[in-house]
């Protein structure tokens, strides 16, 4: 199980690289492929569209069954919102665990992604919540949300909107702002590392002027967090 960070092979670890290199067969999101496309030429590869986790998934380990190299592939690091969890919750069922061969291979996060190109906004304690309620109901996510802001944590937001999910953007800034002042800082970062980056630094008030889908992180500040220049800063509490 390869993470593949952004994308670029100037953001895999080596370890990473060399696993894609050795792999006989590629298996992954049609969209994760693309990104990797010239990283697996003359490959045999095996992509489907979203939805689809599961398939990928029990393709991957009945081929690896069949003794081929796989490298099941999740964008930033398997292990977060990736393949890792699904893959081996399937071995498990199957009772395969102790009869394939895994690696989990990590790779560079989303969220870790877009907040080098922000700064610092990461440097104390900070919770990382997915506005996606495809597999969450949306009052446990809500409830994780008002838990996060009462204890002044750095927010950061997976999968804040899509063409169809539009709503859940709004909700959460509005819970952040019965707990976070209105000028509390915010990281918004689409395509971190990839073709058409974009990263806007702008506060909780004015979130919503900007475009946000399923490209973008948004990074919300805690009561610290402070803008340095073009940069973001959550202080450690370090003694200057």
């Amino acid at each position: 199980m390869v993470g593949t960070g952004p994308g670029s092979a100037e953001h895999l670890s080596p370890r990473a690289l060399r696993a894609l290199r050795e792999a006989e067969l590629v298996v992954g999101y049609k969209t994760y492929i693309q990104l990797i496309a010239p990283l697996v030429e003359g490959k045999k590869i095996i992509s489907t569209g979203m939805t689809r986790e599961v398939d990928r998934c029990r393709e991957a380990i009945q081929r690896a069954r069949e003794g081929q190299k796989v490298a099941l592939v999740s964008s930033g690091d398997p292990g977060v919102y990736g393949m890792a969890g699904l893959a081996l919750e399937l071995l498990q069922r199957e009772n395969l665990l102790d009869r394939v061969e895994v690696e989990i291979i990590p790779g560079i996060t989303s969220a870790t992604a877009a907040a080098a190109l922000l700064g610092a906004p990461l440097m104390h304690d900070f919770v990382v919540v997915s506005l996606s309620d495809l597999l969450t109901p949306w009052e446990v996510i809500e409830k994780r949300l008002v838990l996060a802001a009462q204890g002044d944590f750095v927010v950061v937001l997976y999968n804040p909107a899509s063409h169809k999910r539009t709503s859940q953007i709004i909700r959460a800034r509005e819970l952040m702002l019965r707990y976070k002042k209105a000028y509390t800082p915010v990281g918004i970062v689409r395509n971190a590392y990839r073709k058409g980056e974009d990263v806007v630094i702008t506060d909780l008030e004015h979130l919503l002027d900007y475009p946000i889908d399923m490209f973008s992180i948004v990074i919300i500040g805690n009561n610290q967090t402070q803008r340095m220049g073009n940069f973001l800063v959550t202080p450690r509490g370090y003694t200057l």
